[in-house]
This record gives structure tokens, C-alpha cells and sequence, in this order.
């Protein structure tokens, strides 16, 4: 088919805006800049598929339009080649509260629906898409999560043929534990905190799914495991949150015991289901999908941006203690002190983190903040009140290489780099005749 195919871009976390459809006339609830009623978003403790105020329906409604609405029209436009002969770019909004193999379910009856929609247009008819029909996804943070899991899950089953991620968290942020303890962190657009948003993390089963399992991103006391979907490692604050919301909203009356044992296994429950998930992604293998293997798949990495790169947990008191200090965010991009493990990243996502255990470090991707053009002015002042990582889908360069990606070839003005440790000859991006930056 000389047509491209179909595109669905599933954005990162909090980026889908939530509506609670109980009410005839659907009430925003969650709009990521505008309005966040963390009341009526946070889930309930005995059952984390609904919200703790009820009645209600809560309900993903649209894709936030800053960075991904002018990504979806750059797609849209750049893989067109006639104008009467439209390349559909569909975003899928989900609710990013929910745990990650819920959300790829849907993502599965998605490109379902997507496929079925193309094959009503009357070019990809005609040229054939109904014979063999395929998608292409692309996911931004957690959404290249999302895709993984639906991949490893279906194999060759999932008929689609390219994939393109940019600063997946493949194996976690440091900034996922600092947002479930204090509320604030790097994760999007909006880096303000309050008590009802660090409760309502606390309830967030997908933001366990963040958590950092690299080498050396957790450093703790001897007296404490070094793993972070262990419940001992956790301060008690985020216990005693637990408890306190089956209290006050639990069905059964409880002792205080009974609370905190309640709600040990609460966390136990979303720790345990977020590690089997990150156990399913390590076990991805691309040779079993219908990409076939690395060629199919653009992970784009961002570097050259201070990023915390781990977490230090002491005893205090006798309990854990996360340590929050500025020492462990670093940027030594320009001078790496070895060769493979630089401290880097995109502001959110270490680079270590954004290494996905089913692509060679050879077959990787880098961008940095300096590949903003000097026409993207807009987006660089937005770099500095929401980050590098939160603005990647805006970057006209990953919009390109997106492009690139998807047609089989790199087009005029593209180019990318190799992580730290891989020379020119071993570098093998999977765009055909991708430039090579200097650093």
C-alpha cells in the first residue's frame, strides 16, 4: 500500500483531560492548566476503578493541546502527501489514573476502531489497506509504556507496523516517588502541589507504574531493601494517608490497626501490580510483534538536561526516609565521567530510565533542549516553566523524525544522536540515512 498508515498517539500521564459524564451535561473535572478538582478525581480505597466521591462517572474525554495538538497537526500534514487523500492521526485519551494493563485493553479495542474507520475511506480502500491493515503508534512518556505492554501482550496478533516514543520512562523516573510522597514533581506542565494532590497520588495505582528500576536509582540504608515495590521501603506518611481515606470512607468499620493493616496491603496491591507490569515490559521481545525487530521501533531519548538520576532513602525515626535534595540532579551530558552511564536526562526521565531492555543502546536516539530552532521561541520559554520532557512532542525535530520514522527514510533537515558509548560505526538508528549530529 503506498499509503501511509493510520497513526494513534497516545500522550504521558495526566495529559488526558477527565470528565465526570454522571451529570447530564458532562462536568470537567480535569483539565491539565485550567482546572484540577482533586476531589472528584481521587479513587476510592476499596475500589480503585471508581472515584471516592459517588455518584459519579469520571470518564477521558480529549488529549491536552499543549504540546500534542500541534504534534497531531504536524503528523497530519507531513504524512499527507494530496490533500483529498487525508493520513488519519488519531490521539487517544485515556484515563491515566488506572493501571496500565486496564488502559491497554482499550488501547487494543482502539486501534481496532481505528482500523474499521480507515477502511470506510474510500483511498485506503482503493489502495488496498483492507488486504492487510496495520497502524502506527506513538507514544509520549507513560504512553510509550502503554504501547510496550499492548505489544508484549498481543505479539503478533497486534497489527501494527512502526512505533515511535520519545522520553518513555521504560524503566522509570525518580519523579514518580517524589510526586507520590510530596505531591509535586516533574511528571507535566504544572509543577504546583497541594495536600489534596499528594493524597490523591497516593491513590494513583498508574503512577506506581513510574517507579525507577534501574541500576543504582535507589540507594537506601542497610536496614532497608533497596526496591522500591517493597511496601518497607515507603514512609509512613504514605501509609497513614491510606488509613486515613479508609476511615473516612471505608465500608467496614475498622480499628486503627485493622486501618493501617488495611491499608499496608492497599499499597502492597499497587506496588505488586506495577511490578509485574514493568516485569512484562523487560520481557518484550520486538521479534515477536509484527515490527519484526529494532528497525520497527523509534525510541527518541532526551539528554543535556539536569535530571534527578536517584533517590536516597535513610532511617529516621526508625522509619524510611526519602531525601530530597539537589545533589542527586545532574547533568553531565558535556563531560561524562564514564562513557555509558552518564548523568543525564530529559528533566524527568533519566537516560538510564529511558533504556528500554528490548532495543540496543545502539539502536537509540538523542535529542537535547539546544534542537529547539530559533522559530520555536514560544516553546523555549516554555521549556523553562515546564521542562524538556513535558515539551518533546513540540520539538519540530522529534515531529520530524516521527515523520521520517514513519516514511522509511530521513527527510531534508533531521538529524539525531547516539546515546554515550556508541561510536558512529556502531550507531543504527532505525531512520534510513539519519544524519548524525555532533554533541
Amino acid at each position: 500500500m503506498a499509503l501511509p498508515n493510520p497513526v494513534v498517539v497516545v500522550p504521558g500521564i495526566t495529559a488526558s483531560d477527565l470528565s465526570d459524564t454522571y451529570a447530564v451535561t458532562p462536568d470537567a473535572v480535569w483539565t491539565t492548566l485550567l482546572h484540577k478538582n482533586w476531589e472528584r478525581i481521587v479513587l476510592h480505597p476499596d475500589d480503585l476503578r471508581y472515584e471516592l466521591q459517588e455518584p459519579a462517572r469520571v470518564v477521558p474525554t480529549a488529549v491536552f493541546g499543549t504540546p500534542y495538538g500541534a504534534f497531531i497537526e504536524e503528523l497530519r500534514h507531513n504524512l499527507t502527501e494530496q490533500h483529498d487523500k487525508p493520513v488519519p492521526v488519531y490521539p487517544f485519551p485515556y484515563d491515566w489514573r488506572q493501571p496500565l494493563e486496564l488502559v491497554e485493553q482499550q488501547l487494543d479495542a482502539f486501534v481496532d476502531e481505528v482500523i474499521a474507520r480507515t477502511k470506510l475511506m474510500r483511498h485506503y480502500h482503493a489502495a488496498g489497506f483492507d488486504d492487510s491493515p496495520r497502524v502506527n503508534l506513538v507514544g509520549h512518556s507513560m504512553g510509550g509504556l502503554i504501547i510496550a505492554g499492548y505489544l508484549q501482550r498481543r505479539g503478533a496478533a497486534a497489527p501494527v507496523e512502526k512505533v515511535a516514543t520519545l522520553g518513555a520512562p521504560f524503566r522509570g523516573s525518580l519523579e514518580a516517588p517524589i510526586k507520590i510522597v510530596t505531591g509535586t514533581a516533574s511528571l507535566g506542565p504544572d509543577a504546583s502541589a497541594n495536600s489534596r494532590e499528594r493524597e490523591a497520588a497516593r491513590l494513583t495505582p498508574a503512577l506506581y507504574h513510574l517507579l525507577p528500576s534501574f541500576q543504582g536509582s535507589v540507594v537506601t540504608d542497610a536496614a532497608l531493601p533497596n526496591d522500591l515495590y517493597s511496601v518497607d521501603t515507603w514512609q509512613d506518611g504514605v501509609i497513614r494517608t491510606l488509613a486515613e481515606f479508609i476511615r473516612l470512607h471505608g465500608q467496614r468499620r475498622t480499628t486503627k490497626g485493622d486501618r493501617d493493616r488495611e491499608a499496608r496491603d492497599l499499597l502492597t496491591e499497587m506496588l505488586t501490580i506495577a511490578r509485574a507490569h514493568r516485569t512484562r515490559l523487560e520481557q518484550l521481545t520486538l521479534a515477536r510483534t509484527t515490527l519484526g525487530g529494532p528497525d520497527g521501533w523509534l525510541c527518541l531519548v532526551g539528554v543535556d538536561a539536569t535530571t534527578r538520576v536517584r533517590l536516597r532513602i535513610s532511617t529516621k525515626k526508625g522509619s524510611p526516609y526519602f531525601e530530597l535534595t539537589d545533589a542527586d540532579r545532574c547533568n553531565e551530558w558535556r563531560h561524562p565521567d564514564e562513557k555509558e552511564r552518564v548523568a543525564t536526562g530529559d528533566g524527568t526521565v533519566p537516560l538510564l530510565g529511558a533504556e528500554p531492555a528490548f532495543l540496543d543502546r545502539k539502536h537509540l536516539v538523542c535529542v537535547r533542549p539546544d534542537d529547539f530552532g530559533y522559530w520555536e521561541l514560544k516553546d523555549k520559554a516554555l521549556l523553562k516553566a515546564t521542562g524538556f520532557h513535558s515539551l518533546l512532542p513540540g520539538l519540530n525535530l522529534a515531529q520530524r523524525l516521527v515523520v521520517s520514522h514513519f516514511r522509511g527514510y530521513a527527510t531534508k533537515g533531521v538529524w539525531g544522536r547516539p546515546v554515550p558509548g556508541v561510536s558512529q560505526a556502531d550507531w543504527a538508528p532505525p531512520i534510513r540515512g539519519l544524519e548524525m549530529k555532533a554533541s
